[in-house]
């Protein structure tokens, strides 16, 4: 366990619902992030590509800290709390990667074959290839819903084997166990987000055969209704799983989890709408391995209270907590940001 302290999180008291927290994590407005990061494209051993959005303060040295971040299901490098994620933590001296999935972001025509949540091997090329870049800096791997998911599941199947120069990782939100999530997706009152997350995956696939005319497909009989219908006819056909109930099983993290040997944060809510918690509490949680659950938070919502922290955004700073806490970096002043920024919630 990880001797790093949190402040608990204390729901904003607007937003003390799940349902409340899970929208205003996406919907409430914040901080405008100018766009300056420089582009890698990392080269899969199958042909398709993926792209890497690099932001690094400009007094970054080769041997600072770096951290490579996954976004979820239906996500880019655009998703607010991949880009919150990141300016945070370039305000602190840590230079970050934010991760396009095959075919998603400005990589949505290099990819033929679609992400899921068990493609770990695309997770440890992007890790090699900073490495290769930047051999000397350790990288903290910070995964969000499905990418921690697959955060981790490599981490598992790495066990103490080296990947890149990773020494840390940070799971918030992760559906270990997709089965019961799709389950959970498909109660009455969590349809709207099935509905929501179908109508994008359509869209992602719609886009990416308008821009490469030979990416994987299926001919839908007719539109999934659910996430469980998508992932039936189109993920596990195109992916090689067979059905949705193989592509859950091997690519559930919960299986993994107890063979990780990377110091991890897990963050999670029990109240999350669409990831039962359970899943984690059945799971052997190894040594090393810090797990905090939260009473409240919805999924990556975390809307806190004012007055602990710089904004009302819980989780992200508890994610810059545990990345600086890595390597001694909390004494380090903000450099070339200000991190104090301004947010709409404050009150």
């Amino acid at each position: 366990m990880s001797a790093t302290s949190f402040p608990p999180f204390e729901p904003h008291p607007l937003l003390r619902s799940a349902h409340a927290q899970t929208l205003a994590g996406v919907y409430l407005p914040g901080h405008r992030f100018p766009y300056r990061a420089t582009q890698h494209r990392v080269p899969l051993d199958d042909g398709d590509q993926i792209v890497l959005h690099d932001d690094c303060p400009a007094d970054w040295r080769a041997s600072d800290r770096s951290a490579l971040l996954i976004h979820g299901l239906a996500g880019c490098h655009e998703s607010g709390y991949m880009q919150r994620t990141a300016h945070k933590l370039n305000a602190r001296g840590v230079r970050t990667f934010r991760m396009d999935l095959r075919g998603c972001g400005v990589g949505a025509g290099l990819a033929r074959l679609p992400y899921h949540s068990g493609r770990s091997e695309d997770t440890a090329a992007a890790l090699a290839a900073i490495a290769r870049r930047i051999p000397q800096s350790p990288t903290t791997l910070i995964g969000f819903s499905l990418g921690a998911n697959i955060t981790l599941k490599l981490l598992g199947e790495l066990e103490s084997r080296p990947c890149g120069n990773l020494d840390s990782a940070v799971a918030v939100s992760p559906p270990v166990d997709l089965a019961a999530c799709s389950r959970q997706m498909q109660k009455r009152a969590n349809r709207m987000y099935d509905r929501h997350f179908v109508g994008l995956l359509v869209r992602q696939i719609e886009t990416r055969h308008r821009l490469l005319s030979d990416a994987a497909s299926v001919t839908f009989s007719r539109r999934p209704k659910t996430l469980w219908e998508f992932d039936n006819v189109f993920t596990a056909v195109v992916s090689g799983f067979g059905t949705a109930e193989n592509y859950y099983r091997v690519a559930s993290s919960a299986q993994f989890i107890p063979s990780i040997r990377t110091p991890t944060l897990i963050v999670a809510s029990r109240d999350d709408p669409m990831i039962p918690c359970d899943g984690l509490e059945r799971t052997r949680i190894p040594p090393g391995v810090d797990v905090r659950l939260t009473e409240r938070g919805g999924h990556l919502g975390f809307v806190g209270r004012g007055g602990v922290d710089a904004d009302r955004r819980w989780m992200d700073w508890r994610v810059v907590d545990w990345v600086l806490a890595r390597n001694d970096l909390r004494a380090h002043r903000p450099r070339g940001i200000a991190v104090d920024m301004p947010d709409p919630a404050r009150g």
